[in-house]
């Protein structure tokens, strides 16, 4: 067998090819990021400086039951949250192509039985055969050689575009953590304001009935009842808006959950306070906590994808080696199909046997100007993501700032107001009294009881925003998108309907869900192609069964 001897010593060249192949274009690095030593507030008593910190489930700080369930509830059924998965799922098969360029990129198996009749005015037809059947079985490939990297720089792009989708991924499942959190904080703000609100309606009923019957029995004029009553029917007026506003907050909290607006009664059970905070926060080390945020490390995949993209640029520059094979079968029979008939017999005897293979060289030496100006815009483009990974870790930093001294300012407030809202339930117990015993006019209870509501209200509103705050601090250090880890990204339900309409095969297995996602190996350090020499036959099946569909 000459021809199996010619073939592998063809391959062992190509297999040389490699130790002399390269790939064109920068090997991505970690680009620098101004990243502060200590936090602005790290000698706060608030804070706290543990390097052990586990911000994995920050929510159950909180201690309440129906919080945690609602965040495990949003994680299960957010409908945005499942988009970003099913974006995983396509990455990975936009990875599959690009690792198949590696790979013989024609493949053709052809086969044809074509009767012919020649011209007999053609050069040279005179004295040949002019009517005969031809046979052809064959297989046709073109290789090209990925000698300056275009493909394995695509396959480096792929990758990072991947690791990018899945940190999309835990950054939205970040924002949602917390969203759900916050929108829970805000319904038991609305709720506690609307319980302060219905309470100063009964004890300013009461009073006004006081002033009604003082007047009735001519101990005052009728300004103090008509005083009364506006306080009170003021007071009334903000109980539809509060009443409205949770429904509102119900429904919010329904579309996080991924259901249809409803009031959520069965999810909800509990008492309608809120929830008590902790006095301190954890802060951690900067480097450590800013560079584990999701939206840090998507935008430094996102510029390793772009990165990648200057090399498959500049390749365009060089020569393109092409391998060009086929082998087959092939005969030719003279006669008429209808009287004598073919011999389809010759076509698989020994002598039928047809092979060629060769190199092919193409140049665009005429297109420098436009392919020097890729390379250009894809730098450019590159450059922007670097300066939007430094952004993003400055905006970072600022978010955790700015979380840490609202949630420090929200404590003191709530120090102060809680000492006003007991000196302004004294004064109006106070007032009451000099009011029945006519040492005081109305406007004195008036005022009062307008103070308490009000003040009552406010402590109210700064005791959810200490929780928000804190909801913001845990945000800004991105914690929360742990608990997807070795769990699927895409619901088993939809999983189903998918695989009923396509082949998956293994792609929405759970491999990926590891605690890292790393940096894509350079194209500079993979091989030029995978070994052909040692590639046997279950790999091809394998390769065949995945990347063309049998």
């Amino acid at each position: 067998m000459h021809y199996l001897s010619t073939v592998k010593k063809i391959l062992l060249i190509i297999g040389c090819l490699q130790i002399s192949a390269c790939a064109v274009g920068p090997d991505f690095k970690k680009p620098g990021a101004p990243i502060a030593d200590h936090w602005l507030n790290q000698n706060n008593s608030v804070v706290t400086n543990n390097k052990q910190v586990n911000y994995h489930d920050w929510w159950t700080i909180f201690d309440d039951p129906v919080l945690t369930n609602l965040v495990e509830t949003a994680y299960r059924q957010n409908l945005n949250l499942h988009l970003a998965g099913l974006r995983i799922l396509e990455a990975r098969a936009q990875l599959g192509i690009a690792q198949g360029t590696q790979y013989p990129q024609t493949q053709e198996l052809n086969s044809n039985a074509t009767y012919n009749t020649l011209s007999k005015n053609a050069a040279n037809g005179a004295g040949a055969d002019r009517r005969f059947w031809d046979f052809n079985v064959g297989f046709d490939a073109a290789w090209e050689l990925d000698f300056w990297g275009r493909f394995r720089r695509g396959t480096e792009s792929a990758q990072a575009n991947l690791g990018a989708s899945i940190t999309n991924y835990d950054d939205i499942l970040v924002s949602l953590t917390a969203e759900v959190a916050t929108v829970y904080i805000n319904l038991r703000i609305f709720q506690e304001r609307l319980a302060i609100a219905e309470t100063n309606v009964e004890t300013q009923n009461r009073s006004y009935g006081i002033a009604d019957i003082r007047f009735r029995n001519g101990a005052v004029t009728e300004l103090d009842p008509m005083q009364a009553l506006t306080l009170l029917r003021n007071t009334e007026a903000t109980i539809p808006a509060l009443e409205t506003a949770i429904k509102q907050t119900r429904y919010a909290l329904s579309t996080l959950l991924g259901l249809p607006p409803s009031n959520l009664e069965n999810l909800l059970v509990g008492t309608k306070k809120i929830p008590v905070a902790p006095e301190t926060v954890a802060l951690g080390i900067p480097a450590d906590l800013l560079l584990r945020r999701p939206d840090v490390r998507l935008s430094e995949l996102q510029a390793a994808a772009q990165s990648a993209k200057i090399g498959i640029a500049k390749s365009e520059l060089f020569p393109r080696f092409i391998l060009l094979g086929s082998v087959g079968m092939r005969s030719s029979d003279k006669g008429s199909f209808l009287s004598n008939g073919a011999h389809l017999g010759d076509l698989f005897s020994g002598s039928s046997f047809t092979w060629f293979v060769g190199p092919s060289v193409n140049w665009n030496i005429l297109n420098y100007g436009r392919i020097r100006n890729d390379v250009r815009v894809q730098d450019a483009r590159f450059q922007q993501l670097i300066v939007n990974y430094q952004n993003t870790i400055l905006i970072a930093a600022r978010e955790v700032e700015n979380g840490a001294a609202a949630f420090m300012g929200a404590q003191g407030e709530v120090k102060y107001l809680k000492e006003s809202v007991q000196a302004a339930e004294r004064a109006v117990e106070l007032a009451q009294i000099q009011y029945r015993d006519g040492a005081v006019n109305y406007t004195r209870i008036l005022d009062t009881q307008e103070t308490l509501l009000r003040q009552q209200d406010t402590l109210t509103d700064r005791r959810g925003r200490i929780n928000t705050s804190l909801i913001s601090v845990y945000k800004a250090l991105g914690g929360g998108w742990q608990q997807r880890q070795g769990k699927a990204f895409v619901p088993a339900t939809i999983q189903q309907e998918m695989r009923e309409r396509v082949d998956w095969g293994d792609f929405m297995s759970n491999d990926l869900s590891e605690d890292k996602v790393e940096l894509p190996a350079p194209a500079s350090e993979q091989p030029l192609f995978p070994s052909i020499l040692d590639f046997d036959i279950s790999q091809w099946t394998s390769f065949i069964s995945q990347h063309i569909g049998f």
